[in-house]
């Protein structure tokens, strides 16, 4: 008699387990949408009448970001009108009908923009070299044209706290400036303003947040074999940080926040050639023979390493 191999059915969740599952959900979406609903607040991002293009790459910072201001709209005091905007740029075997399907379910005003800049980059760019300086600049340029056709006054991009941080240190060790990328600022033509709702977001809750939503991604074949990127260096570096270190993210993140031009050597942000004896105590004033000492923000994990 031959055996009869029967493929186990996966285990039923616990009602327990579903629960903590469903709480944990709660937890997270309540903190997303009082991260972005903080930075709305903080930088006056969005006013009453705006109407803003949520700029909608595939990925699941885009898929989140449209989620949650969606959210927010609901809830907001104010009146204002999010359309999500998709440039295709006709990419080798880009699944084009994978985003206007999930916006037209989700019922959202929405634009898809098709020009092929992937053709432009692949003739003006070396193989091996890094791809991503000429597509944004040619993207760039797309998206203020169809802001401007759309009557939109602001662009929301995906940008997470993760992002932000990696551009400072970028800026730090390959361009010897202290510049990061700005929550809200002026577009390069003037045209328009541009404000990065997930500023307060953790990549790792947006990561659970896809997954918990279902988010279609689609992943960017352009330039995702580029592992050597610099960005992508820096990256790993931050993750081993918060690894090894946890709670160092928050950290550094904080420390964007809390700039002292005085202590540091930018003689455009400070006087220092009019630095004169007061007679006054500073509490900020030179310190630089005490022995350091750094109160650490308290952050759940956060390992005080003494010297």
């Amino acid at each position: 008699m031959s055996a009869v191999w029967v493929e186990d059915e996966a285990p039923a969740v616990s009602a327990d387990k579903q629960m903590k599952i469903e709480r944990e959900t709660h937890k997270l979406e309540k903190r997303l949408c009082r991260q972005v609903g903080q930075a709305i607040m903080d930088f006056n991002m969005i006013e009453e009448g705006d109407r803003v293009m949520v700029c909608m790459s595939g990925g699941k910072d885009s898929y989140g970001m449209l989620d949650i201001l969606l959210k927010m709209q609901q809830r907001a005091p104010i009146k204002f009108e999010l359309v999500a905007v998709n440039l295709d740029q006709k990419q080798p075997g880009f699944p084009d009908h994978i985003l206007p399907e999930y916006l037209k379910n989700l019922g959202v005003e929405y634009y898809i923009e098709t020009q092929d800049t992937y053709s432009i980059v692949k003739r003006n760019i070396p193989e091996g070299k890094t791809m991503c300086s000429l597509c944004s600049r040619l993207r760039r340029g797309i998206l203020y044209g169809v802001a401007r056709k759309l009557q939109c006054n602001k662009l929301a991009l995906g940008h997470h706290r993760d992002d932000m941080l990696q551009t400072f240190f970028l800026n730090m060790f390959f361009a010897g400036k202290l510049k990061g990328m700005p929550p809200k600022l002026t577009s390069d033509n003037g045209e328009f303003v541009v404000i990065r709702p997930l500023a307060n977001v953790a990549e790792k809750d947006l990561v659970r947040w896809a997954t918990h939503r279902q988010f279609p991604i689609i992943p960017c074949t352009l330039c995702g074999s580029q592992e050597n990127l610099q960005r992508v260096q820096i990256g790993n570096m931050l993750r081993e940080w918060e690894k090894k270190y946890p709670g160092r993210t928050e950290t550094m993140f904080t420390a964007l926040q809390n700039v002292a031009p005085s202590h540091l050597m930018d003689p455009k942000l400070f006087d220092f050639k009019g630095v004169s004896a007061t007679g006054v105590e500073d509490e900020e004033g030179d310190k630089a023979f005490d022995a350091e000492e750094f109160t650490a923000p308290t952050l759940p994990g956060l390992q005080v390493v003494a010297a």
